[in-house]
């Protein structure tokens, strides 16, 4: 296929090929398909259901909570309630348009179909800050698991040099490398297969959390919560900033949609459904461990609760346990997170606008292979070699960015499209929604000024790329430069 020459620089033209949309009915007919092969339909709602789970529980407790404990006191409970009430507004958002339009490309399909091509492409760069980054910070969240799980069983550890990056004590992080490129193994042999691994390692990450709790409980003394909000309202809101990092990944379903047996019914319910048992866990477990340990007490420690599990039993059996749940919890993130990384890549590369080597599909595995081993290796060398400090906040952004998007998108097609078939429909819409877009916005507001600056700077270099590749390259530019010489003819 040709490439259009560069559209007439009249402001028009520039604006008309801005926001040109991808219509709802051509997007979901080309579900599936790739360059030389299609995405196969394997996954059930349970499977979906899991990847969500899967791609999003693990961070917030198993990473964050040590963070969070201080900023909020015994009141993080209801830091993790806001943080999930937050989510939820958006996972509606989420649930209408993923039954709605059932595609591999989350909320960049969504803006394309509803608000031009420009904030569609601004969208995709968003998600590939927050899945990217995510894998990364996540990567390296697991290196302090693996290492107390070590020194629990074996009696060592990691040296720094080979556990830590440049900049933070060491050489080169290799546990992160390695388990990126675990992740990207498994993701080869087949979504099917890939989503299977993936249930079984949630439901030890379940089972380990449920653990904690069991054991956890044994030392819990009401005192602890006697001052439930020492540090104020501020505190609680603070916290609950910073633990919406737990709840990226509920949207992962999302990017499933054209590998889902019947996505249209299966996807909203994966999506609500996984964030309800996310959010319970999150609760229940911070619940157990502010009342197990004194909240003045809490570091930022990755390995808190292994650490918990030592003071209450007062041995160290149970937190090297807990320790080795959290590294196949942790790595499912990672394996959750990098599938969904992979299939918005796919997607906006089926759209012309980034290499179509991204949309290649092999024809024996049905996988993305070229687009995995590139993601693969891009999050790997990021996990291993980068200090990725203010980085971690910047998926935030990058999240909630989207997440805001996805709202609105919602309000735009149920004006513009509103005889269209949903399978699900957020409720009191369009008041939902606009809630979701205010939560998202404050939130955004919230988050420090290194990180807009950071955010900032990714969003000149994703529109150079833009206007300097995609803009002219998308499908619908080039079929708009051809549609004169067909007519032509």
């Amino acid at each position: 296929m040709s490439v259009a020459p560069p559209p007439p620089a009249t402001g028009q033209s520039l604006v008309s090929s801005l926001m040109r949309r991808k219509p709802v009915e051509r997007l979901v007919a080309e579900g599936g398909q790739g360059e030389g092969g299609g995405l196969r339909r394997t996954m059930s709602m349970w499977q979906l259901t899991m990847i969500s789970v899967g791609a999003t529980l693990g961070t917030g407790i198993f990473v964050v909570l040590g963070e969070a404990v201080p900023k909020a006191g015994p009141a993080v409970t209801l830091s993790f309630v806001i943080a999930g009430l937050t989510a939820l507004f958006s996972a509606l958002s989420y649930a209408e348009l993923a039954g709605t339009i059932p595609v591999a490309g989350s909320s960049y399909s969504y803006a394309y179909a509803t608000l031009g091509e420009v904030i569609a492409w601004v969208c995709g760069w968003c998600l590939i800050l927050e899945y990217g980054v995510s894998i990364a910070a996540v990567a390296v969240g697991w290196g302090e698991y693996l290492n107390e799980f070590l020194d629990g069983t074996f009696g060592f550890t990691i040296p720094d040099a080979l556990a830590a990056p440049p900049g933070d004590g060491g050489i080169i992080n290799l546990p992160s490398l390695i388990l990126v490129l675990l992740a990207g193994v498994v993701l080869l042999g087949g979504s099917k297969e890939s989503a299977r691994v993936n249930s079984v390692m949630v439901m030890v990450k379940i089972a380990a959390l449920v653990l904690f709790c069991a054991v956890g409980i044994t030392g819990f003394q009401s005192g602890n919560y006697e001052d439930f909000m020492p540090l104020g309202m501020a505190g609680v809101s603070g916290a609950a900033a910073t633990l919406f990092f737990s709840y990226i990944g509920f949207d992962a379903a999302s990017t499933a949609g054209e590998e889902a047996k019947n996505p249209q019914r299966d996807l909203p319910r994966a999506i609500l459904l996984s964030l309800g048992i996310v959010t319970a866990l999150y609760v229940l477990v911070a619940f157990v461990a502010v009342g197990a340990r004194p909240w003045e007490n809490f570091t930022d420690t990755e390995a808190t609760l292994a650490a918990i599990m030592n003071e209450v039993t007062g041995q160290t059996f149970w937190g090297t346990v807990l320790a080795a749940g959290a590294v196949i919890s942790i790595a499912s993130v990672v394996l959750a997170v990098l599938y969904g990384q992979t299939r918005i890549l796919f997607a906006m590369s089926r759209d012309g606008l980034i290499p179509k080597s991204f949309a290649k599909v092999h024809a024996r595995s049905g996988v993305p292979r070229i687009n995995t081993v590139w993601v693969s290796l891009f999050c790997g060398v990021l996990a291993a070699a980068i200090p990725l400090g203010e980085l971690a906040d910047a998926t935030s952004i990058g999240t909630l960015f989207a997440f805001a998007l996805v709202n609105i998108s919602v309000i735009v097609l149920r004006y513009t499209r509103p005889n269209l078939h949903r399978s699900f429909r957020v409720p009191f819409a369009p008041l939902f929604p606009v809630i979701g877009f205010l939560l998202c916005a404050w939130m955004m507001v919230s988050l420090r000024a290194v990180t807009w600056t950071v955010f900032g700077l990714w969003m000149a270099v994703g529109l150079a790329i833009y206007f300097a590749y995609g803009r002219r390259r998308s499908r619908l530019a080039v079929e708009e430069a051809e549609a004169p010489a067909a007519e032509a003819k």
